[in-house]
């Protein structure tokens, strides 16, 4: 078990029975015109036991993209505008600040992930199950990814367990989803691709739990768009050894 902070409420048995009345879907974007008005398209589709609350964060687009959601913005889908490029981290803080619900989820823009699995991931949670649920991309169907970034992932994977004595099989899934009460008290530093081991190593050392679901995946190559690359792969090493061993204030 991860050391120090608050203990999961689920271990001592007692399911958690909170109402949950609204999940945040936080979107952030950076050059992804052509993609875009899909993913809204089937984020606008899906019908769940809870109002959504949809956040997209243009992080300084320079590809047109801002045009496009100009168009899609509505009463369902609010768009916030970084003036340049900060980073994933970065448009994720912004979403956090901004959003409303009792639970959060990250979706991307590029297609990779399909919102029609959101009710998987909700179902463990709303069933008191757990507190923080991710998607794995290596227990349900899927369109391989590239060798490089399997590698690195299942690596990525082994580390965070290693180091936090998790068993998780998709540490780098886009697909996180935590009750805001995990939340709380928790400060996201990574502007950067980071962010993904930094969330999962704060929300480990507080002592909860993550609970895994699979999720379906169609991962794409570089000439459709992908932009996290190898040398992301270390820095979320360096982020996973920093947040393990320094000394956290939440």
């Amino acid at each position: 078990m991860a050391d120090g902070g608050p203990m999961d409420p689920m271990e001592d048995g007692a399911p958690d029975l909170h109402r949950y009345t609204m999940l945040s879907v936080i979107v952030p974007v950076f050059n992804e015109r052509s993609t875009v008005a899909e993913v809204l398209r089937r984020i606008r589709s899906v019908e769940l036991p809870v109002e959504v609350e949809v956040i997209v964060v243009d992080d300084g687009s320079s590809d047109g993209t801002d045009k496009v959601l100009a168009a899609l913005g509505d009463s369902t889908v609010r768009v916030i505008s970084h003036a340049t490029n900060k980073g994933k981290g970065a448009a994720i803080r912004t979403g956090m600040e901004a959003m409303r619900g009792d639970l959060m989820l990250v979706q991307d823009a590029d297609l990779e992930y399909d919102p029609n699995d959101w009710s998987k991931l909700l179902q463990p949670i709303l069933s008191g199950k757990a507190q923080v649920v991710y998607g794995s991309r290596f227990t349900g169907e899927r369109k391989n990814m590239l060798p490089l970034h399997w590698i690195g992932n299942r690596i990525l994977s082994l580390v965070t367990n290693v180091l936090y004595s998790s068993t998780l099989s998709d540490m780098e899934t886009c697909y996180k989803l935590f009750d805001r009460r995990v939340l709380e008290g928790i400060t996201i530093e990574s502007d950067k691709f980071e962010f993904e081991p930094e969330i999962t190593a704060k929300v480990l050392r507080r002592g909860h739990r993550i609970y895994e679901v699979p999720i379906s995946y169609a991962g794409r190559e570089f000439d459709e768009g992908k932009k996290i690359t190898w040398r992301d792969g270390f820095g979320a090493l360096k982020a996973l050894v920093k947040y393990r061993f320094i000394r956290l204030d939440t």
